[in-house]
């Protein structure tokens, strides 16, 4: 592969670790305000993300089905969203704030289902920067590597946040900074993995690539409605989550039609 797909892959993650490392510097915890921004803003950037780089360009790929267009977006979705509806069900996870753990029994330890609660919502982002980097080497599906480099940085901008949001509060928990902080980086592994992953399944099946697209949009979609929204809206600062979702949604939507 080429170093613009390599870089490409690799800025989500770089976003992730930069988050983690805050555990470092930052002496207190994360407030209840802050966690409730930085999840809204996470769910308006996945949402912005879903429809300007993901469905949009999977509708313009299938332009050549006429009224039949629809198709391959509508089953990639919802392919989406039964495959995170199927990782939820078998992958043992603990959200933030929730004192009973999802999934099947486990005597995995509260801060390693903590760590696995946002690996899981880390998949489908790793997976729509691998799609939109593999229609653009594709170089026929209208995606242009600016659009594509506009994703990565959106969900980067996202995850620092996010890394932030798994590393502070294992540290407030007694865990040590370092293995808080390198807690966080795990966490953001799946990104270039699934992207690369992504990537390779894409190159090896052109056609598919429509599918691809809406299947990592339903799959960021469920975990926005499942995981995100809840977040941003339990209890008190509901309301800073919601104007944080504009923010993040109106900052992917200008970086994918400025750069796209």
């Amino acid at each position: 592969m080429d170093i613009n797909t390599w870089i490409g892959i690799l800025i989500p993650f770089a976003g992730t670790s930069l988050g983690a490392a805050c555990v470092f510097f930052m002496k207190k915890g994360m407030s209840l305000f802050t966690q409730r921004a930085a999840s809204g803003f996470a769910g308006g950037v996945m949402v912005a993300a879903s429809v300007w780089s993901l469905l949009i360009p999977a509708l313009d790929q299938s332009e050549h089905m006429g009224k039949w267009s629809f198709i391959p977006a509508a089953v990639g979705f919802w392919v989406g969203i039964l495959f995170l509806l199927l990782l939820d069900h078998i992958i043992p996870h603990l959200h933030q704030h929730s004192a009973q753990a999802e999934g099947p029994k486990t005597k995995l330890q509260r801060t390693t289902m903590l760590v696995l609660a946002v690996t899981l919502h880390n998949i489908p982002e790793g997976m729509a920067v691998g799609v939109v980097y593999a229609g653009w080497r594709a170089g026929n599906t209208g995606i242009t590597l600016m659009g594509a480099l506009a994703l990565s940085l959106g969900i980067a901008i996202q995850n620092f946040p996010e890394g932030a949001i798994i590393s502070m509060p294992l540290r407030s928990e007694g865990v040590r900074k370092s293995k808080s902080f390198w807690y966080g980086v795990l966490s953001g592994v799946v990104e270039p993995i699934g992207a690369l992953l992504t990537i390779i399944a894409a190159d090896l099946v052109v056609p598919i690539l429509p599918y691809l697209l809406s299947f990592a949009a339903g799959a960021m979609i469920y975990v926005v409605v499942e995981e995100l929204i809840p977040e941003m809206s339990e209890g008190k600062h509901s309301d800073v989550g919601t104007i944080f979702f504009a923010v993040g949604f109106s900052v992917m939507m200008i970086l994918d039609v400025a750069l796209g």
